[in-house]
């Protein structure tokens, strides 16, 4: 499998994540300060806490997406090891954050890090996260937000971008939710896209290489071709 990565945003996001959590904590600690020292100036003391907060946020945000290890893309390598070279997977190189490119098709693969059981209310028609704690959930992003938004955005950036290949027809643009976390515990069959763990995946992209989504190699290749694959890996 060809893996191409965008290592230079990997390495610019994983020092935004870092630079902000620490300069949040200056921040949230001068407020805390001025607050004590100062409580004539509680105007400032506001600003400050509501400001380190903020940055605290976006901090995490980048921290979980690019300073863990393994990453949200490193967990797809590993689940996706041992497709043969007509595969290729993009991270944060493409008009998707991740996406696979191969006989079984275009897939945007959204990764998620949570715990718990994921299930999907067909009522509602979303997602859910069963269990989990609410504090991480809330401060430190540890929900599974709104895929089917997601979802919806990222398939129509991607048709999008695909539909300037000249007197090309965009073939079906598909996605799948892959879980990574060892204590998640997927049951979404009746999901309207595929929502499995990661250990699943490799089996998922090899039976649809052999289903009616398969895709022509002068297909794959174009596709391939005009997204380019100058940063191999």
């Amino acid at each position: 499998m060809i893996i191409v990565r965008n290592e230079r945003l990997v390495t610019r996001n994983n020092r935004i994540g870092t630079y902000s959590g620490i300069i949040s904590i200056i921040i949230l600690g001068a407020g805390m300060y001025i607050s004590f020292k100062y409580p004539d100036l509680i105007s400032w003391s506001i600003i400050a806490l509501a400001s380190g907060f903020t940055l605290s946020q976006v901090g995490i945000y980048y921290s979980n997406r690019f300073g863990r290890s393994p990453r949200p893309d490193e967990t797809l390598d590993s689940a996706l090891k041992g497709l043969d070279n007509q595969y290729a997977l993009y991270h944060y190189q493409s008009p998707v954050t991740h996406l696979l490119v191969g006989p079984s098709g275009i897939w945007i693969l959204n990764p998620f890090s949570q715990k718990g059981k994921i299930i999907y209310n067909e009522k509602k028609g979303r997602w859910k996260q069963v269990g989990g704690n609410a504090y991480l959930k809330f401060f430190a992003q540890d929900s599974i937000g709104t895929p089917e938004k997601d979802i919806t955005n990222s398939t129509n950036r991607l048709h999008k971008a695909l539909a300037r290949i000249p007197d090309f027809e965009v073939p079906e643009i598909r996605s799948a939710l892959v879980f990574s976390n060892e204590n998640a515990i997927v049951e979404a069959d009746n999901a309207p896209v595929p929502t499995l763990h990661a250990r699943q995946l490799k089996k998922l992209i090899r039976k649809e290489a052999k289903g009616d989504h398969t895709l022509p190699t002068s297909t794959v290749k174009t596709v391939q071709d005009y997204l380019g694959l100058q940063s191999i890996l």
